[in-house]
């Protein structure tokens, strides 16, 4: 199977759990994406303190896609392995994290990229940024 996870979970993500998920004796490139919850926001006027991620029932079906439809693009070699996290996130915590296999490195960083960007703009989860001076504000896909 080329998906390994398609997860949107409440509990703090592995880096590892995702590596392992893809190891394969067919891959000869491992490419990963991890995106985590920064301090800063170029829209904020105060620090950021934390991030709140909501998502629809159905996200984790659409991750699946999401993940799937860059393998087909692709080619069809890649194994994937992405998780969103959902909940409520502090400063350093792992909001995103992506790991792809296939038997080049081309692919591996293609997919790796086609899922993060498609993420971005596709996937039902919407979040809700604090900031330090006790404000927050609520950002849509893409945000």
């Amino acid at each position: 199977m080329s998906i390994r996870i398609a997860r949107i979970r409440d509990e703090a993500l592995s880096i590892q759990e995702h590596l392992d998920a893809v190891d394969d004796a067919t891959a000869g490139a491992v490419a990963t994406f991890i995106g985590r919850v920064r301090d800063h926001d170029p829209e904020a006027s105060t620090d950021v303190v934390a991030l709140e991620y909501t998502g629809h029932p159905d996200a984790e079906k659409t991750l699946a896609g999401i993940a799937q439809k860059a393998i087909d693009e692709a080619g069809g070699d890649a194994i994937v392995a992405v998780s969103h996290r959902i909940g409520k996130l502090g400063v350093g915590d792992l909001a995103v994290v992506i790991a792809v296999a296939s038997s080049h490195r081309d692919e591996a960083f293609t997919v790796c990229r086609d899922v993060i960007e498609t993420i971005k703009r596709e996937l039902p989860i919407w979040k809700r940024q604090f900031e330090s001076d006790g404000t927050g504000a609520w950002k849509g896909i893409g945000g």
